[in-house]
């Protein structure tokens, strides 16, 4: 594999095929741990605002939560805290302007099922009992309000459940008058979506009894098994709620970048067989270059299988040498972005990367399975009448 060829034609091709495989193997490798970096880096900020598992009606939008329902959740083992939830659609109203929002009405133990107060940027967080409120930057820029304004309180407007004609307008729908006291920032759909206040101002607004809730939050124990939490918790409320975890609250982020990471996986691949086409040359040509050797060897008494064997395991070593150099060449580079952040996304963030060696599992077994293909195929073209010839 290593010798070199009287014809220099063949020496650059063979090196030309290689160099080919090297660039591809590193390219798939530094593509792949790129698209691991840019999912945990979009990920990462759903953790400040979904709790490790949810629990929310089967039916409807609300359920009734009793005392000894309480009773039951605290029995289960691996649970660290849990939030109680009312989350609703609500108006916003500001200087004349309007728009529509998710309301979070969330308890003083909330905070300890998530960090969303890290996440504020702006003020602060709500004070347990208060009409206060803390919304997204989004929100907050497209209505043009800022934080701690008693002069222009915000109104927060919901329809009223029931039949019938109501008397005056306002008989239409519930309101209040909340003052904004801090904004948070996460990512822009979040910032967009979503306005926190505290749960019994939510209860007000929307009209709930006791114990009328959108959602259980839960914040699990370090190193519980999540799957023995989900069986208790089915097993102890039956078919009454659906249990979700944090990445069955993102299904769609997940099944996003999920398809995106396998698209970019199948182009490279294609570059990869397109690349291992200079390795189907660089063989036959080094068939073409030994014909008289052949020759030689098949008067001997060499049959035709294991001539054909040779170059078979010449083109495999090719792209299996050539396919370690390159995982080599795309284990450093990530590993020098990770730690000295040459590539910057903005001034003060660099290029997501992570090195997992799942991947360097797929690009390996993805090159040699190819290589090895392409080493068959040329190896093929040895027949009798070739070596005769």
């Amino acid at each position: 594999m290593f010798s070199k060829s009287s014809n220099n034609a063949i020496n650059i091709m063979t090196l030309i095929a290689s160099g080919g495989v090297i660039i591809a193997s590193a390219a798939l490798f530094i593509v792949l741990s790129v698209f691991a970096g840019l999912k945990d880096f979009s990920l990462q900020y759903s953790s400040f605002v979904d709790p490790d598992l949810k629990i929310i009606p089967s039916e409807g939008k609300s359920f009734q939560w009793e005392e000894n329902d309480k009773v039951t959740l605290l029995k289960i083992e691996g649970i660290a805290s849990y939030s109680e939830i009312i989350e609703e659609r609500i108006f916003i109203k500001s200087n004349n302007k309007n728009l529509v929002a998710t309301l979070k009405g969330v308890d003083a133990n909330y905070l300890k099922v998530t960090n969303i107060d890290s996440m504020v940027t702006k003020g602060n967080w709500i004070s347990p009992g208060s009409n206060e409120v803390v919304s997204g930057w989004g929100i907050s820029n497209n209505l043009s309000f800022g934080i701690i304004n008693y002069l222009k309180p915000l109104s927060l407007y919901v329809p009223k459940v029931g039949v019938g004609q109501a008397s005056t307008p306002k008989g239409y729908y519930n309101s209040v008058f909340v003052n904004n006291v801090g904004l948070f920032e996460i990512n822009e759909e979040l910032n967009n979506k979503y306005i926190f206040s505290d749960i019994e101002l939510a209860k007000r607004l929307l009209s709930y009894s006791d114990g009328q809730l959108s959602a259980i939050e839960l914040k699990l124990k370090p190193n519980s098994n999540e799957n023995d939490i989900r069986a208790q918790l089915e097993a102890s409320f039956g078919n009454k709620f659906i249990i979700k975890n944090r990445a069955e609250l993102n299904d769609a982020l997940f099944k996003m970048l999920n398809t995106e990471n396998l698209a970019i996986y199948l182009i490279f691949t294609l570059v990869i067989v397109i690349a291992l086409f200079n390795v189907i040359g660089a063989i036959i040509m080094m068939i073409l270059d030994k014909k008289k050797s052949l020759n030689t060897l098949y008067h001997l008494g060499t049959e035709t299988k294991i001539i054909k064997s040779i170059f078979f395991l010449q083109g495999s070593l090719m792209t299996v040498v050539s396919g370690l150099i390159g995982v080599t060449i795309g284990l450093l580079v990530v590993f020098l972005q990770q730690n000295f952040e040459f590539v910057m996304l903005t001034p003060d963030l660099a290029y997501p990367v992570r090195l997992n060696f799942f991947n360097v599992i797929v690009v390996l077994i993805t090159i040699f399975a190819l290589g090895i293909v392409a080493s068959k195929i040329a190896s093929q073209r040895i027949t009798p009448s070739l070596i005769k010839s």
